[in-house]
């Protein structure tokens, strides 16, 4: 994956000259010259020096001495979009309280249903937010503000922001969430408003580039490894028996690997980004086939987003954010290999499970509850020194800031010549499933 990036440069609303109210506290200050080199590798570094090329590097994020807004005047908004995901809750915790109790301000408001919430026609009310209202939301998986898909008028948005007198908004969500949010942020600044948008990367996949870690991917993990725990005591007590366990990943198997690493009892993973043939010689039924002679029992786990060319003849369809509909392959090998033994006279004892949706909506496990935390904290500094078009990101073990655009540049996916992969092949043994 590239980290070849154009400008990283951070859009700002207008010098920073009010002092912080964080001047009273025991707090340290972050300096806008402050920076994080994109690439730590020495022979990148090298390799960029010997080009005379400039080394790129992220603004590192925290709070600064002299910020943007009057607290006392000000009115922010939050916004969650897109799919549920653990942290949600942890997310608008964070920002609410750092907002009131840090920066002093009052007026903080939560507008429900994703972008429908800005749109008069829906009639979706508005939600006023405080340390009171979001006391006990952390044991709550989804989100207290709701959520839902498909684009919005950006006129319409920004009329709504006019109107309610919005200075900051904050918008949590995947990379459609972030795209929509640079148009946004750019015709605000088109209209020449004093409006900052500062986006919270929300994906379970792990799959926003230039973002290390997203919130919700340790919880999706934790609770993947017990579905796995239970795939295989399930294959393991039955003759013949298989584990077939899907999990999230649309385009990039972060989770189905990293699970797999966590709870080594997989012995075979199906990832987007590593083609895979069912029959033939080296096909996944074939090796399926020997492994039950050998061992008598298996465990698959395929990302959603794997194997979707065996759908090809399959007419195309799109949710209400444009996003391609995923074929069900858990459903598809299910009943492929329930197919392929049957044929052989091969008796067999298939579980299949897709704990998915109750993953999407469960509360944060504790490290990820911490990570929002951070995250949330960090939205509301650079909001506060009137910074906009960018994201909270984590890179080389620091918060950074991170422009909209480049985030949303591509997508990050598992490199099948990388660290991670090479060491699923070897927990599995799986070698390659491609006939050659």
């Amino acid at each position: 994956m590239s980290h070849e990036i154009v400008d990283t440069t951070i859009t700002t609303l207008g010098k920073a000259s009010i002092d912080s109210p964080l001047l009273n506290g025991q707090q340290s200050f972050i300096d806008d010259a402050d920076r994080i080199l994109v690439k730590i590798r020495k022979l990148e570094l090298e390799a960029d020096l010997k080009q005379e090329k400039s080394l790129t590097c992220f603004e590192l994020a925290g709070p600064r001495k002299k910020i943007y807004y009057d607290a006392s005047k000000l009115r922010c908004a939050l916004v969650t979009c897109g799919g549920l995901c653990p942290g949600l809750n942890d997310i608008i915790r964070s920002v609410v309280l750092e907002l009131y109790y840090h920066y002093g301000v009052r007026n903080i408001y939560g507008m429900r249903y994703g972008l429908q919430g800005f749109i008069p026609k829906f009639g979706h009310d508005v939600m006023d937010l405080s340390p009171a209202s979001v006391t006990n939301i952390l044991d709550r998986g989804g989100s207290i503000l709701g959520s839902s898909r498909g684009p919005q008028d950006i006129d319409e948005i920004i009329d709504c922001l006019e109107r309610m007198n919005i200075s900051i908004l904050f918008m949590i969500g995947g990379d459609g969430t972030l795209r929509a949010a640079e148009k946004i942020a750019d015709n605000i600044l088109e209209r020449k408003l004093k409006i900052s948008v500062v986006g919270i990367p929300k994906t379970i996949d792990n799959d926003i580039h230039l973002i290390s870690r997203s919130f919700g991917f340790d919880t999706a993990v934790e609770v993947s490894t017990q579905a796995i725990i239970g795939a295989h005591n399930e294959a393991a007590g039955y003759p013949n028996g298989i584990g077939l366990i899907k999990l999230m990943g649309r385009h990039s198997g972060f989770i189905a690997s990293t699970a797999a690493l966590a709870q080594q009892d997989v012995n075979f993973v199906l990832i987007p980004e590593v083609d895979f043939d069912l029959e033939g010689h080296q096909g996944l039924l074939t090796a399926l086939e020997k492994r039950l002679a050998s061992r008598g029992h298996a465990v698959i786990v395929v990302a959603e987003g794997a194997g979707q060319r065996f759908f090809q003849d399959t007419p195309e369809e799109r949710d209400e954010s444009g996003n391609i509909r995923l074929k069900d392959i858990g459903l598809f090998l299910k009943n492929a290999i329930n197919n392929h033994f049957k044929n052989r006279n091969i008796e067999i004892n298939m579980k299949y499970i897709d704990p998915s949706y109750m993953i999407r909506s469960l509360p944060a496990n504790a490290n990820d509850s911490v990570f929002c935390g951070f995250l949330g904290r960090n939205a509301v500094h650079a909001g506060m020194a009137g910074k906009t078009k960018l994201v909270i990101g984590r890179w080389n073990n620091h918060f950074v800031h991170i422009p909209m655009q480049a985030a949303t540049s591509q997508r990050k996916q598992v490199c099948p010549e990388g660290e991670l992969w090479s060491a699923v092949l070897e927990a599995t043994g799986q070698g390659s499933l491609k006939n050659t």
